[in-house]
């Protein structure tokens, strides 16, 4: 079985990169048969961040575990001992324009914009539904991605088949 280690970048690392991580590993396998092991990190994290708790309520309500989940920065994973990354998705525009750190083994790399929910305003109930729409469309590319065939997730194809899946409506 193949296994693909991949990374969600975001400025804080408390919404989108969280959710993204969590339902990735959540969802597990491909139908390729390929494992994927998720992981999220920050460009500047706030000392002491926690995930977003609309974020948390809104993965526990779909069966998704949080346990485990921290806000933390990207430095993490440019260390000579941290796990070797095969895709690095950004999932906000402010992480997308940041220089990042040298990713070691040279991955894939990709951009899925989603637009922040932690910035709604509103009511509760908005700003949860807010979250909600989020993890949705999450789902939704996360989705096409692990049912993707073997050979679309082979290191040559990773790269073209990660901007593809940022170009299309989904």
């Amino acid at each position: 079985m193949n296994s693909l280690n991949v990374l969600f970048l975001c400025t804080h690392n408390s919404a989108r990169s969280i959710l993204a991580e969590a339902l990735l590993n959540h969802m597990g396998h491909g139908a390729s048969g390929t494992h994927f092991q998720a992981f999220s990190a920050g460009s500047s994290p706030r000392e002491n961040q926690q995930p977003n708790p609309l974020g948390l309520e809104v993965l526990q309500s779909a069966g998704i575990a949080t346990e485990g989940l921290r806000s933390k920065s990207w430095d993490e994973f440019a260390k000579p001992d941290a796990p070797h990354m095969d895709l690095v998705i950004t999932v906000c525009d402010n992480a997308a324009g940041e220089v990042c750190p040298y990713w070691p083994g040279q991955p894939a790399t990709a951009h899925w914009g989603y637009a922040d929910p932690s910035t709604v305003a509103g009511t509760d109930a908005d700003r949860l539904e807010a979250f909600k729409q989020t993890l949705h469309m999450i789902r939704r590319r996360l989705q096409i991605l692990v049912d993707l065939p073997a050979d679309k997730l082979q290191k040559t194809m990773l790269q073209h088949t990660a901007h593809q899946l940022s170009e299309d409506n989904v």
